[in-house]
């Protein structure tokens, strides 16, 4: 009889790689995130240089003997998700990596056990019950790295506040108590040495808060803010990052599929608790397929369109251009119609940009009526406009004054603004409800963005593409614009479509049904 071996240090190490920061980063943020899914609301830290120690206890649920047996395994995990962000205690194994020890101490109830565990060998990651040293008086878990190196970015306080600050910038700013109240009622407390954590915020500029409701709901399913400076910001400040149940998933602007003309100047953060059932395995980023990514794509539609009119209201608008007549463009996107439509059935979320419903109406299928997760109707997703400085004095990074803009009525209450023909196209039709004249049909629009390295952009159901991009000033010279132009379809519409692992096959495939559209177009030509 054989014998199944792992090589844990190779699994180790390529669950390092699948996250996006260093290692060190990725432990402590992982071995938080665990503490905040146990229901804790005080998490203390204390770093010992002299030692090459941390330590980490939190307040939590705690665990039984078995569960604490069970949490050496591998991908051991009894969580359901939607319900955490932490991964199957991660941060405690790639601890492994770079400790000679660590050491696990929980209690609950009558329950007060403790192990010790260490990597020994490529294959071999051993643990043992220990008696408790007493880092827990009461009810929770504490952890002790010890650290191969005393010169581990661990045991730098520096380090270990802006890391915490970074990741869970929610947790530490008042904007997003009452939307974060649901999922930490007694809110987060962290302390690092003895001392209260709090995060830095002071910054002079502009900023604008934001709300998005979806499903017709009064409570806002997400809040957030945009800021605006007249100086430079800190490259971590750069874009709008996406947190959920207070941690950050992703930042910057490629996410959101949107960019200003100054995106340098630019930035804020959006809560949004839902999407944590949208999360990846290694929760570094969103689920782009299946029912859960419909979830996501939703909000991100949503966010899109209300970043869009702050940066309306700033003067920071895309500017289109009109050197394709709409009349032209209107044979090719009925022809990319029909290659998605044959694309659909190979990658389901296609269809939402090209499913029918009576009358030749289009419609986004992203759920059942009733159900808890359906995101079909997005009923405001609007700015509440409220400025911390008049908007007309601010004065774009180039020097140019900034044109005038018009008055914004803040509203009393809470309540979502009220349906009129100039925010109507929020409105996603119902199953069952009246037809409106909107089109929800794939549609090409031209910009010029100088700066952007993309071909084209996915923005809500339209594909904009980039002009000013040298390729395209080639397609023009070379009479291969409609080429250029279903090829930045396909690179748009890859990260809609499948994982990224899997986008080279996306626009293969994509381009293989283009060329096949025109065999067809000749052979229903020939039979009229």
């Amino acid at each position: 009889m054989g014998e199944t071996r792992v090589d844990l240090l190779h699994l180790l190490e390529d669950l390092r790689d699948a996250y996006p920061g260093a290692l060190e980063e990725t432990i402590l943020t992982e071995i938080i995130a665990n503490s905040l899914d146990s229901g804790a609301h005080q998490i203390c830290l204390q770093a010992d240089s002299s030692e090459s120690t941390l330590t980490i206890v939190d307040n939590g649920s705690g665990m039984q003997r078995r569960d604490l047996s069970k949490y050496h395994d591998i991908a051991a995990s009894k969580k359901t998700r939607g319900q955490g962000i932490g991964f199957a205690g991660v941060g405690i194994k790639l601890g492994l990596l770079a400790c000679e020890n660590v050491l696990t101490e929980t209690r609950r109830g009558k329950t007060h056990v403790s192990t010790s565990w260490h990597l020994s060998s490529r294959y071999r990651a051993p643990w043992k019950w220990v008696p408790p040293v007493g880092l827990l008086v009461n009810q929770g878990t504490a952890v002790r790295l010890k650290l191969q190196h005393a010169l581990s970015p661990l045991v730098d306080v520096g380090f270990l506040e802006s890391t915490i600050a970074r990741h869970f910038r929610p947790l530490f700013d008042p904007t997003f108590t009452d939307i974060l109240r649901s999922c930490y009622p007694h809110g987060i407390v962290f302390e690092l040495n003895g001392v209260p954590l709090k995060c830095q915020m002071e910054w002079k500029q502009e900023s604008a808060p934001i709300e998005i409701r979806m499903l017709r709901k009064r409570k806002p399913s997400a809040v957030g803010y945009l800021i605006r400076s007249a100086t430079l910001l800190p490259e971590e400040q750069q874009g709008l990052a996406i947190s959920t149940y207070g941690k950050v998933i992703k930042g910057g602007w490629d996410w959101l599929g949107v960019t200003p003309t100054t995106p340098e100047y630019i930035g804020g953060l959006i809560e949004a608790p839902a999407l944590s059932s949208s999360l990846t395995l290694n929760k570094g980023d969103f689920i782009r397929v299946g029912a859960r990514g419909a979830t996501y794509l939703a909000y991100r539609k949503a966010i899109q369109e209300s970043v869009l009119r702050q940066l309306s209201l700033w003067g920071d608008t895309r500017e289109t251009l009109e050197e394709t007549p709409p009349r032209q463009m209107r044979p090719l996107e009925r022809d990319l119609e029909r290659v998605l439509e044959d694309l659909s059935e190979v990658f389901p979320l296609l269809g939402a940009l090209v499913e029918h419903r009576k009358g030749g109406q289009k419609r986004l299928p992203l759920g059942e009526p009733g159900d808890k997760d359906d995101v079909r109707a997005i009923v405001t997703s609007g700015i509440i406009s409220g400025s911390t400085e008049d908007p007309k004095s601010f004065v774009p990074p180039s020097g140019e004054p900034e044109p005038s803009l018009p008055p914004v009525h803040l509203p009393e209450d809470n309540s979502p603004p009220p349906i009129s023909e100039e925010n109507s196209h929020v409105l996603l039709p119902d199953r069952g409800g009246p037809k409106r004249a909107a089109r929800f049909g794939l549609g090409i629009q031209f910009t010029h963005q100088p700066g952007d390295s993309e071909l084209g952009r996915l923005m809500e159901s339209t594909v904009w593409i980039n002009q000013a991009h040298p390729a395209y000033r080639r397609a023009v010279a070379s009479r291969s614009v409609g080429y250029h132009i279903a090829l930045a379809v396909a690179l748009a519409l890859a990260s809609l479509a499948v994982e990224p692992k899997h986008e080279h096959e996306f626009v293969t495939a994509f381009l293989t049904y283009w060329g096949e559209a025109l065999d067809s177009k000749k052979r229903k030509t020939r039979r009229r």
